[in-house]
């Protein structure tokens, strides 16, 4: 099997190579600085995210494309189609949830068409949440709604995650979609307090533009889905970066602290609540699940 990773000279990327290599896997460093790329330890190719050829030339041969490369919003659907017309599968490391609403909205139909699979935000902060409301489902059958809460603790963001916030910095302070009546919709700037397991104080939440508002209602039965975070931490996204900030923050997560997301989800037969979310709870019918 041989992967092409793309963004393979960022910190994500270095990790997906590593691993990568740890199982055995023939990766192909795909980017756009030559330079850089020379140093990734694998054979590498350059393509730029706006040549539709130089992308389909880079994964040529390659079974799969791992998307590492944001601000996804602003390039991440050249990829995926890059991707898709080289007959690769695809997976991105986005958060983005603009970006993975527009993979699912323009590319389902092609990607079925070639026989390749496409899996924007295959990430920990979204695919067990993700999997945690399918098995709340199928356990409760159909929900009125599910509300997701975000705490990160320890580390900070890469270059890359700090580049996506300042493009997406509009939807962050907006609060992003909700699911509701059948379709997306935005949500508004909705604030509340929650009882987050292990904290004997209410944490103070608000409305962000999560990933799995856009994912679980594709397969689970549920007429609401919102997501929230910290406040503390939207409130952080919303102030510029200072190039030496920046600078720790990547190099404490490679020194292997990266941040450990902490997912609060609250579901039910009758409903959350809405901007309060996860501390409206109704008729015991809401279990909660969390992971660390």
């Amino acid at each position: 099997m041989k992967i092409a990773v793309y963004g393979a000279s960022g910190y994500q990327g270095g990790l997906v190579l590593a691993e990568l290599a740890r199982r055995g896997v023939e990766p192909v460093a795909a980017g756009r600085d030559a330079a850089r790329l020379e140093k990734a330890g694998a054979p590498w190719r350059v393509a730029a995210a706006g040549d539709h050829e130089g992308l389909v030339s880079a994964f040529a041969g390659c079974d799969a494309v791992v998307n590492c490369a944001g601000p996804f919003t602003v390039t991440g659907a050249a990829v995926v189609r890059a991707a898709i017309a080289a007959g690769c599968h695809y997976v991105d490391t986005s958060g983005e949830q603009l970006h993975v609403k527009q993979v699912f909205d323009t590319f389902a139909t092609q990607a079925r068409e070639a026989g390749v699979s496409v899996l924007p935000a295959a990430t920990d902060g979204c695919v067990p949440v993700d999997l945690l409301a399918r098995l709340l489902a199928d356990r409760l059958g159909p929900l009125a709604g599910i509300v997701t809460v975000h705490a990160v603790t320890g580390g900070g963001m890469s270059r890359g995650s700090l580049r996506s916030v300042a493009e997406t910095i509009d939807a962050i302070r907006a609060g992003g979609l909700i699911y509701s009546g059948g379709d997306w919709r935005p949500g508004g700037a909705a604030r509340g307090e929650v009882r987050l397991p292990g904290r004997a104080e209410t944490t103070a939440v608000a409305a962000f533009p999560v990933p799995e508002v856009v994912t679980i209602p594709r397969h689970v039965p549920v007429r609401y889905v919102a997501g929230m975070t910290e406040a503390a931490l939207g409130g952080a996204a919303e102030q510029p970066a200072h190039p030496r900030d920046d600078r720790q923050s990547a190099g404490r997560a490679r020194r292997g602290d990266p941040p450990r997301p902490a997912l609060h989800l609250c579901a039910g037969r009758h409903g959350c609540g809405r901007a309060a979310g996860p501390r409206r709870r109704a008729g015991g019918a809401t279990p909660t699940a969390r992971r660390r």
